[in-house]
Formats: C-alpha cells, sequence, structure tokens
C-alpha cells in the first residue's frame, strides 16, 4: 500500500584540505571508483556519529550503543556498594531475564547483537535490581549452592528472576535521537525504530587520489650515537570538494515522535539536525590535519511523496576551472542538475526550497537565499512541518 510521505532533502558542497576523514583498514582514505574516476569516500556512519553526539548533548539526552549492558550496570551497582558477586550477577539478569530464553550473548554476558538504549536506562535497571534484591539474593544463593553440590551444573546459566515486561520496557525505550535515526532491535518486540533520517556516503566531485605525507619524530633526549629521527612513517592524506546528501522523512519522523513524551520536540530536533548535518566533522586524525572547514553551499527541498538526491550530477568527475579550483564548477554542475531535475520530476510536490552560499545568491535555481545556516535550518523546520516557504 502507497503511503504518502514528506521529505526533507539536504544537499552540501563541502571544500576540505588536506585530512584523512575517514580510514580504511590500511589508516588510508577510504576511496570508491565512480565515474572511471577514483575519489575520496566517507561512510555515512563516519559523519552520522559527530552529528548524533551533537544533537544529545544539545538536548542534553544521551543514548549509548553497547555490546555490554550487562558488565556496565554490574559496575554502577559495585559503585552503590552492591556486593562484586551480587552485583555481576543482577547485571546477567538483564540480559536473562529480557524475554524467554534472554538475548543472545556470550559467556561474559556480552550481547551478541549491539543495543542502541538511553544511558538513563542503567540507573533505572539499577532501581529495577534494588527493588528485586532479595529476590536476586536467593537467586545467586541457590545457584551458587546448586553449582557446589554437582561440578557439571557450575557451566549452567542461572534461570531468569527479573520480571522481563519491566526489562524490556526498559530496554525498548528511545530517545530524540532512536526516534531520529532509528534502531535495529530484531530480539525484542517494539524494540525497532524505522530510521527517520538517510543519509548517504560523502564524496568527491572530482578525482582525489590519496597524497603521502612523510614524516618524523625527534627525540628530545638523544642518546650517544644516535641517528636521525625517534619515528619514521608515512601517513596519507586527501583533499577536495565533497557533495553531501541526507534526507529526512518527516512523516516517519512523526510517528516515532508519538512514543515519545515530548512530540513538540519535532521542531527542534529538525533543525538540530539541520545544523548539526552541516556543522560536524568526522573526528579521524583531526589533531594531525584540524580540517574545520564549513560548506560552501547547502542546499534544502521539502518534498511530498519521495526525496531526490542529486550525487548522479557529479557521476562525470568536476574539471578544475581557469584558477584551479574546483568548487565553482562544481556548484555550477549541481545548478545545472537541479534545474534537470525539476523538468524531468516536476515541482509539483517540492513545498518549498532555499539556500545558503559562501558564493554569489542564486534565488533563480536554488529557491529563497538565506543568510546564514541559523536562517536555513529554522526555514527547513517552518516548511517540513508546516508546508510554508519561509
Amino acid at each position: 500500500m502507497y503511503v504518502p510521505a514528506r521529505y526533507l532533502d539536504l544537499h552540501i558542497l563541502h571544500a576540505v584540505p588536506a585530512a584523512n576523514l575517514n580510514r580504511n583498514e590500511f589508516q588510508e582514505p577510504k576511496s570508491i571508483t565512480w565515474g572511471n574516476a577514483e575519489r575520496t569516500f566517507v561512510s555515512s556512519q563516519a559523519w552520522k556519529r559527530p552529528i548524533r553526539h551533537a544533537v544529545e548533548g544539545e538536548l542534553g539526552e544521551y543514548a549509548a550503543r553497547t555490546r555490554t549492558l550487562a558488565l556496565v550496570l554490574a559496575q554502577h551497582l559495585k559503585d552503590t556498594d552492591w556486593p562484586d558477586d551480587l552485583a555481576e550477577f543482577a547485571g546477567a539478569q538483564t540480559v536473562l531475564s529480557a524475554k524467554k530464553d534472554g538475548l543472545k550473548h556470550e559467556s561474559d554476558f556480552r550481547t551478541k547483537a549491539m543495543l542502541y538504549l538511553p544511558r538513563a536506562v542503567i540507573a533505572d535497571l539499577a532501581e529495577l535490581c534494588q527493588d528485586s534484591r532479595a529476590e536476586l539474593e536467593e537467586a545467586l544463593t541457590a545457584h551458587t549452592a546448586e553449582a557446589a553440590d554437582d561440578p557439571k551444573k557450575r557451566k549452567k546459566e542461572p534461570a531468569p528472576v527479573l520480571n522481563s515486561k519491566q526489562v524490556a520496557r526498559h530496554l525498548t525505550r528511545r530517545t530524540a535521537s532512536i526516534n531520529l535515526l532509528g534502531r535495529m532491535h530484531a530480539e525484542l518486540a517494539d524494540g525497532h525504530v524505522e530510521a527517520a533520517v538517510q543519509m548517504a556516503p560523502a564524496f568527491t566531485v572530482h578525482r582525489s587520489n590519496p597524497q603521502p605525507d612523510y614524516f618524523t619524530t625527534g627525540e628530545d633526549w638523544p642518546q650517544h650515537g644516535d641517528k636521525g629521527g625517534a619515528h619514521l612513517e608515512t601517513a596519507f592524506l586527501t583533499a577536495g570538494v565533497f557533495y553531501r546528501f541526507a534526507t529526512v522523512n518527516i512523516t516517519e519522523l512523526l510517528n516515532n515522535l508519538t512514543h515519545d513524551a515530548r512530540p513538540d520536540i519535532a521542531r527542534d530536533l529538525i533543525e538540530l539536525f539541520t545544523w548539526h548535518f552541516i556543522m560536524a566533522m568526522p573526528g579521524s586524525r583531526k589533531t594531525a590535519t584540524a580540517p574545520h572547514t564549513i560548506p560552501d553551499l547547502v542546499y534544502y527541498a521539502v518534498r511530498d511523496a519521495r526525496p531526490i538526491s542529486y550525487s548522479a550530477a557529479f557521476e562525470q568527475p568536476v574539471q578544475a576551472d581557469a584558477r584551479g579550483g574546483h568548487l565553482a564548477p562544481a556548484l555550477t554542475t549541481l545548478t545545472d542538475y537541479a534545474a534537470v531535475s525539476d523538468r524531468l520530476a516536476g515541482t509539483r510536490r517540492r513545498i518549498a526550497h532555499g539556500h545558503a552560499t559562501s558564493q554569489a545568491p542564486l534565488e533563480h535555481q536554488l529557491g529563497t537565499h538565506h543568510l546564514s545556516f541559523d536562517d536555513l535550518a529554522a526555514a527547513c523546520a517552518t516548511a517540513a512541518l508546516t508546508g510554508t516557504a519561509v
């Protein structure tokens, strides 16, 4: 069944100097071949993580991706003066009691799957354990005695003690960022959250090959006879103009937020995501490269029916202009493709669009010109929620 939805599309052109924003297994910049040209590539996960942390920091509402729930809870209980053996038993119980047969886990009760939880869940689970402390103590005593009487049962896991509905309720709670970015939680009913955000990998709009950076580290306390540097290495860096794209399914986000105690947070969440998608940077090798530039163009479009990426505009790698830069021709390429997209797909379902740029305004091609990223982010939220252009 077709269900209409509203989308906020965000397109960015972002010039980044020498950097290694996202490393491969050889510690070199990731790359991809497209249009028969090698491009620098940054995975969506590498950019999504700092965006998530920034949004959570502004809201003061933090989530955690973890396999160590039982271990973290056990340490929390130890810090509140629970005996070590009882704390560890209680931590394990959150995994064993979450559902029938428990969550799939390792021998130390690390979960097989990565959990995505509000950080506040640890304190809430600790309170649940405190309320059930007598039952936990009794179960630990019985389990220890059984293992002592029968060596074959020493490796047998204890039976679940905690109320499974209460444990599952805590493990399926959400934060704003979970409602925004989604959660795969196949083992628990009601745990899965469909992501409202879809984010594409970033790539350079032109050919971009890793460049070697040979460096040495000097020895500040050299010994007699020492020659040369104390450490020799070659790092690889890239530079270029990146195209970045993300889309927010506003309909899905609003649906997710019906499970939130603050459904009116939608406007703030859209605005915060837009701002941090623009401003966040991956942290790889930042201390050695400090590539803290800001985008040169941000273009948004609010559409009904489906999102539209402009990545195909750069299938043919952009050639540098006469002065040597790629930014100006990239901007021309994107605006030309926007016109092609409007002609082919039409504008009937485009509710609003606009841009902010370091270059000359482009109202004719890219809609309303906003002087700042703050203004643009606010306009995105208004258009996405009301269908009113600003």
